[in-house]
């Protein structure tokens, strides 16, 4: 079988190679795609066709893909965590600096000077009193949400001298271990603004995270303390944060989301959307889409997806593999498994996974698994999708 691959976006010609042209024909414009790779496109007004097997996501955030309609199509949602971490941290850590140095402000005054020579030295003399900053060593920099860029930009922020508190209640196990034990976690996020001379986001954009930035919180931070958002516009009430800037509350805002208001204010470092616009980190992503998207569709494995659980099952030889896809409820796998005994299909193996709404089952068989056993799969209640691999 030949997968079609429709790409929304331009993707990193190295992420793109390792899909070999024997088994996939990548083109834009391809009708009737088994699979769409994206990275800013916005696909909510998109008609998806039926064989839609998959969307992948050249990136980590997925706000552009409906992925609630996705779900319920049983179509995998696959993204690249961490694959950009480096980028964002690097610039993440830039943004601390020219915060702290008032950089920018700094710039900006000697580009407007109009004078030369002795004149230029004196009005620089004169002027460089109003930019003095301060340095990082000894302040405390406040991590909210510790994926896979927190956790960079927590670290690095350590290695510089600085105290680093983190809060992420749902932190991993894996990103756990990868933290510095000279992190120190938050009590809440209240906690966390309360102590930070800087505080910086990197959670997703849901329902409850939008305004996790508000008037109440910033008033707990101390004066003269700074905010970098590099994680969602939404995430900050953007009317707040001016506001603490002209009272003299907040000293800077460095976001990656310009807005009309935000970029015109002195105290505001603007930036467009530059958080992972690297080579390397576009060509990360790409890399490990192409290899997610492959192992799904080949083999059924699920890894790095938004709203299916993690399944991987190892391939028996001499075996047919099922992928199905279904709503959550008790009894999908008993009635799945009569299905095959009734048609006297032994099972291999088998791996069930759950997450939320969705359930995932890989089934290896002994025999083919005939149509009609696929056509009596798919009419149960509640079943989203049936592949043989």
């Amino acid at each position: 079988m030949v997968f079609r691959i429709l790409p929304l976006n331009q993707i990193s010609a190295r992420g793109l190679a390792r899909l070999p042209p024997d088994r996939y024909e990548v083109a834009p414009g391809i009708a009737a795609p088994h699979a769409v790779l994206v990275r800013s496109a916005d696909m909510h007004s998109m008609v998806f066709p039926p064989g839609l097997l998959a969307v992948a996501r050249a990136g980590a955030g997925t706000n552009n893909i409906p992925v609630a309609l996705l779900s319920k199509r049983g179509v995998p949602v696959f993204n690249a965590p961490g694959a950009n971490a480096n980028a964002v941290k690097e610039l993440v850590i830039a943004g601390l600096l020219l915060a702290a140095r008032n950089v920018c402000q700094a710039w900006e005054f000697v580009k407007e000077l109009k004078v030369e020579g002795e004149a230029l030295e004196a009005a620089v003399e004169a002027g460089k009193k109003r930019f003095v900053g301060y340095e990082l060593p000894g302040r405390t920099l406040g991590v909210i949400g510790l994926g896979a860029v927190g956790v960079e930009v927590a670290n690095a922020a350590h290695a510089l001298g600085m105290q680093v508190l983190g809060y992420d209640p749902q932190i991993t196990v894996q990103r756990a271990w990868q933290l510095s034990a000279g992190v120190t976690q938050a009590l809440s996020v209240d906690d966390l603004f309360a102590r930070s001379d800087a505080v910086t986001l990197h959670v997703p954009a849901v329902a409850a995270t939008r305004g996790l930035v508000n008037a109440q919180r910033l008033k707990l931070m101390k004066p003269g303390a700074a905010l970098l958002n590099f994680a969602r516009a939404e995430i900050v009430d953007e009317g707040a944060v001016l506001s603490a800037l002209d009272a003299g509350h907040l000293s800077a805002y460095v976001s990656d989301f310009p807005s009309a208001a935000g970029k015109r204010h002195p105290k505001v470092i603007a930036l467009p959307h530059l958080g992972a616009s690297t080579g390397e980190a576009e060509e990360n992503c790409a890399l490990m889409v192409a290899d997610t998207l492959r192992e799904f569709l080949e083999n059924g494995n699920l890894r790095h997806s938004v709203n299916f659980p993690e399944a991987v099952l190892p391939r028996l030889p001499n075996t047919w593999r099922l992928a199905i896809a279904n709503a959550n409820v008790p009894n999908m796998v008993g009635q799945i498994s009569t299905a095959l005994a009734n048609a006297s299909l032994n099972i291999a193996d088998l791996l069930n996974k759950s997450r939320a709404d969705v359930a995932y089952t890989l089934i290896d068989t002994d025999a083919p698994v005939p149509e009609a056993i696929v056509a009596q799969l798919r009419s149960i209640e509640g079943v989203l999708s049936v592949r043989v691999i």
